[in-house]
């Protein structure tokens, strides 16, 4: 399987850096390209895996990469230089980040406790926010805010990636689901991260790279058994059946696609972080598919 538009066989490969996070769905739908099951002739993908605050720090400050990972809140900060794909997104479907603690809190607790964040561009930290913007917190490692909260250094954590499945198993107790509660405010999903491209790739190369990442992103879900046992790597603290679970709440057709209702949250969640104040930036969202 390969995209069309191709260099001619006497250039030099046209190199293309890709940076994703370390995670088992990253992992799942970057499989085809990852792997060279999808090729586009003409062109080579390297692959820099990395956590997603760094990314979202990255992106900000210079455009490291031609695609990046990157949490939704982070885009108004890097929407001059890139641009929002169309796939490879990752949204909660009714669930999402949620605040866990070391003891049974009610949700009037959070005002007197810090709270353990995962970084402050994080889609997880402006979906705290908006809920209750008095929460006081401290940026964590998101791998690490729940050894954290079970070392005692914090009563709550903002959890995401992996983390939702296992805190249980940690002894821990739910406090909310800021995806369920999105759900129930707006009627929307909860769009978490996307991939991010550099405009000055141009319309072309936007079309090329577009395509191929959907055709990675289809390869996995058209060949799961192989994809999972790869993104099994990347699996932290997760059996084959809990990754399984992970990978299918954040890649599935809504990855290959967000939908106009997928779109609408996107600028539903930007704006209303904008409105109250937790984004200075005017976001001014748009898309190449």
């Amino acid at each position: 399987m390969s995209s069309t538009l191709s260099a001619t066989a006497t250039e030099a490969p046209i190199e293309i850096s890709i940076a994703h996070s370390p995670d088992s769905d990253d992992a799942f739908m970057f499989y085809g390209l990852a792997t060279n099951k999808i090729r586009v002739p003409g062109y080579r993908f390297t692959h820099t895996l990395c956590d997603i605050e760094t990314l979202n720090q990255k992106a900000q400050n210079e455009a490291f990469y031609d695609v990046s990972a990157i949490s939704f809140h982070a885009y108004p900060y890097v929407q001059e230089n890139y641009t929002l794909m169309g796939c490879g997104g990752s949204v909660g479907e009714g669930y999402g980040p949620m605040i866990v603690s070391s003891r049974k809190l009610e949700l009037e607790d959070l005002k007197r406790i810090r709270i353990a964040v995962p970084g402050t561009l994080t889609t997880a930290y402006l979906a705290l926010k908006i809920f209750n913007p008095e929460v006081e917190t401290v940026t964590v490692p998101f791998d690490r805010i729940i050894p954290e909260i079970l070392a005692g250094t914090f009563d709550a954590g903002l959890i995401i990636h992996e983390g939702q499945l296992t805190y249980s198993s940690s002894g821990l107790y739910k406090v909310i689901d800021l995806g369920v509660w999105w759900r129930e405010t707006t009627g929307l999903i909860l769009p978490l991260g996307g991939n991010a491209i550099r405009r000055s790739l141009g319309a072309e190369k936007h079309k090329l790279i577009s395509k191929a990442l959907r055709d990675s992103i289809r390869h996995a879900l058209d060949h799961r058994e192989q994809a999972l046992e790869y993104a099994m790597q990347f699996a932290r603290d997760l059996d084959t059946t809990l990754a399984s679970r992970f990978v299918s709440m954040y890649v599935n057709e809504r990855t290959l696609d967000y939908g106009a209702d997928g779109r609408a949250a996107i600028h539903k969640l930007l704006e209303m972080g904008h409105e109250r104040g937790i984004i200075p930036i005017a976001p001014k969202v748009d898309f190449v598919d």
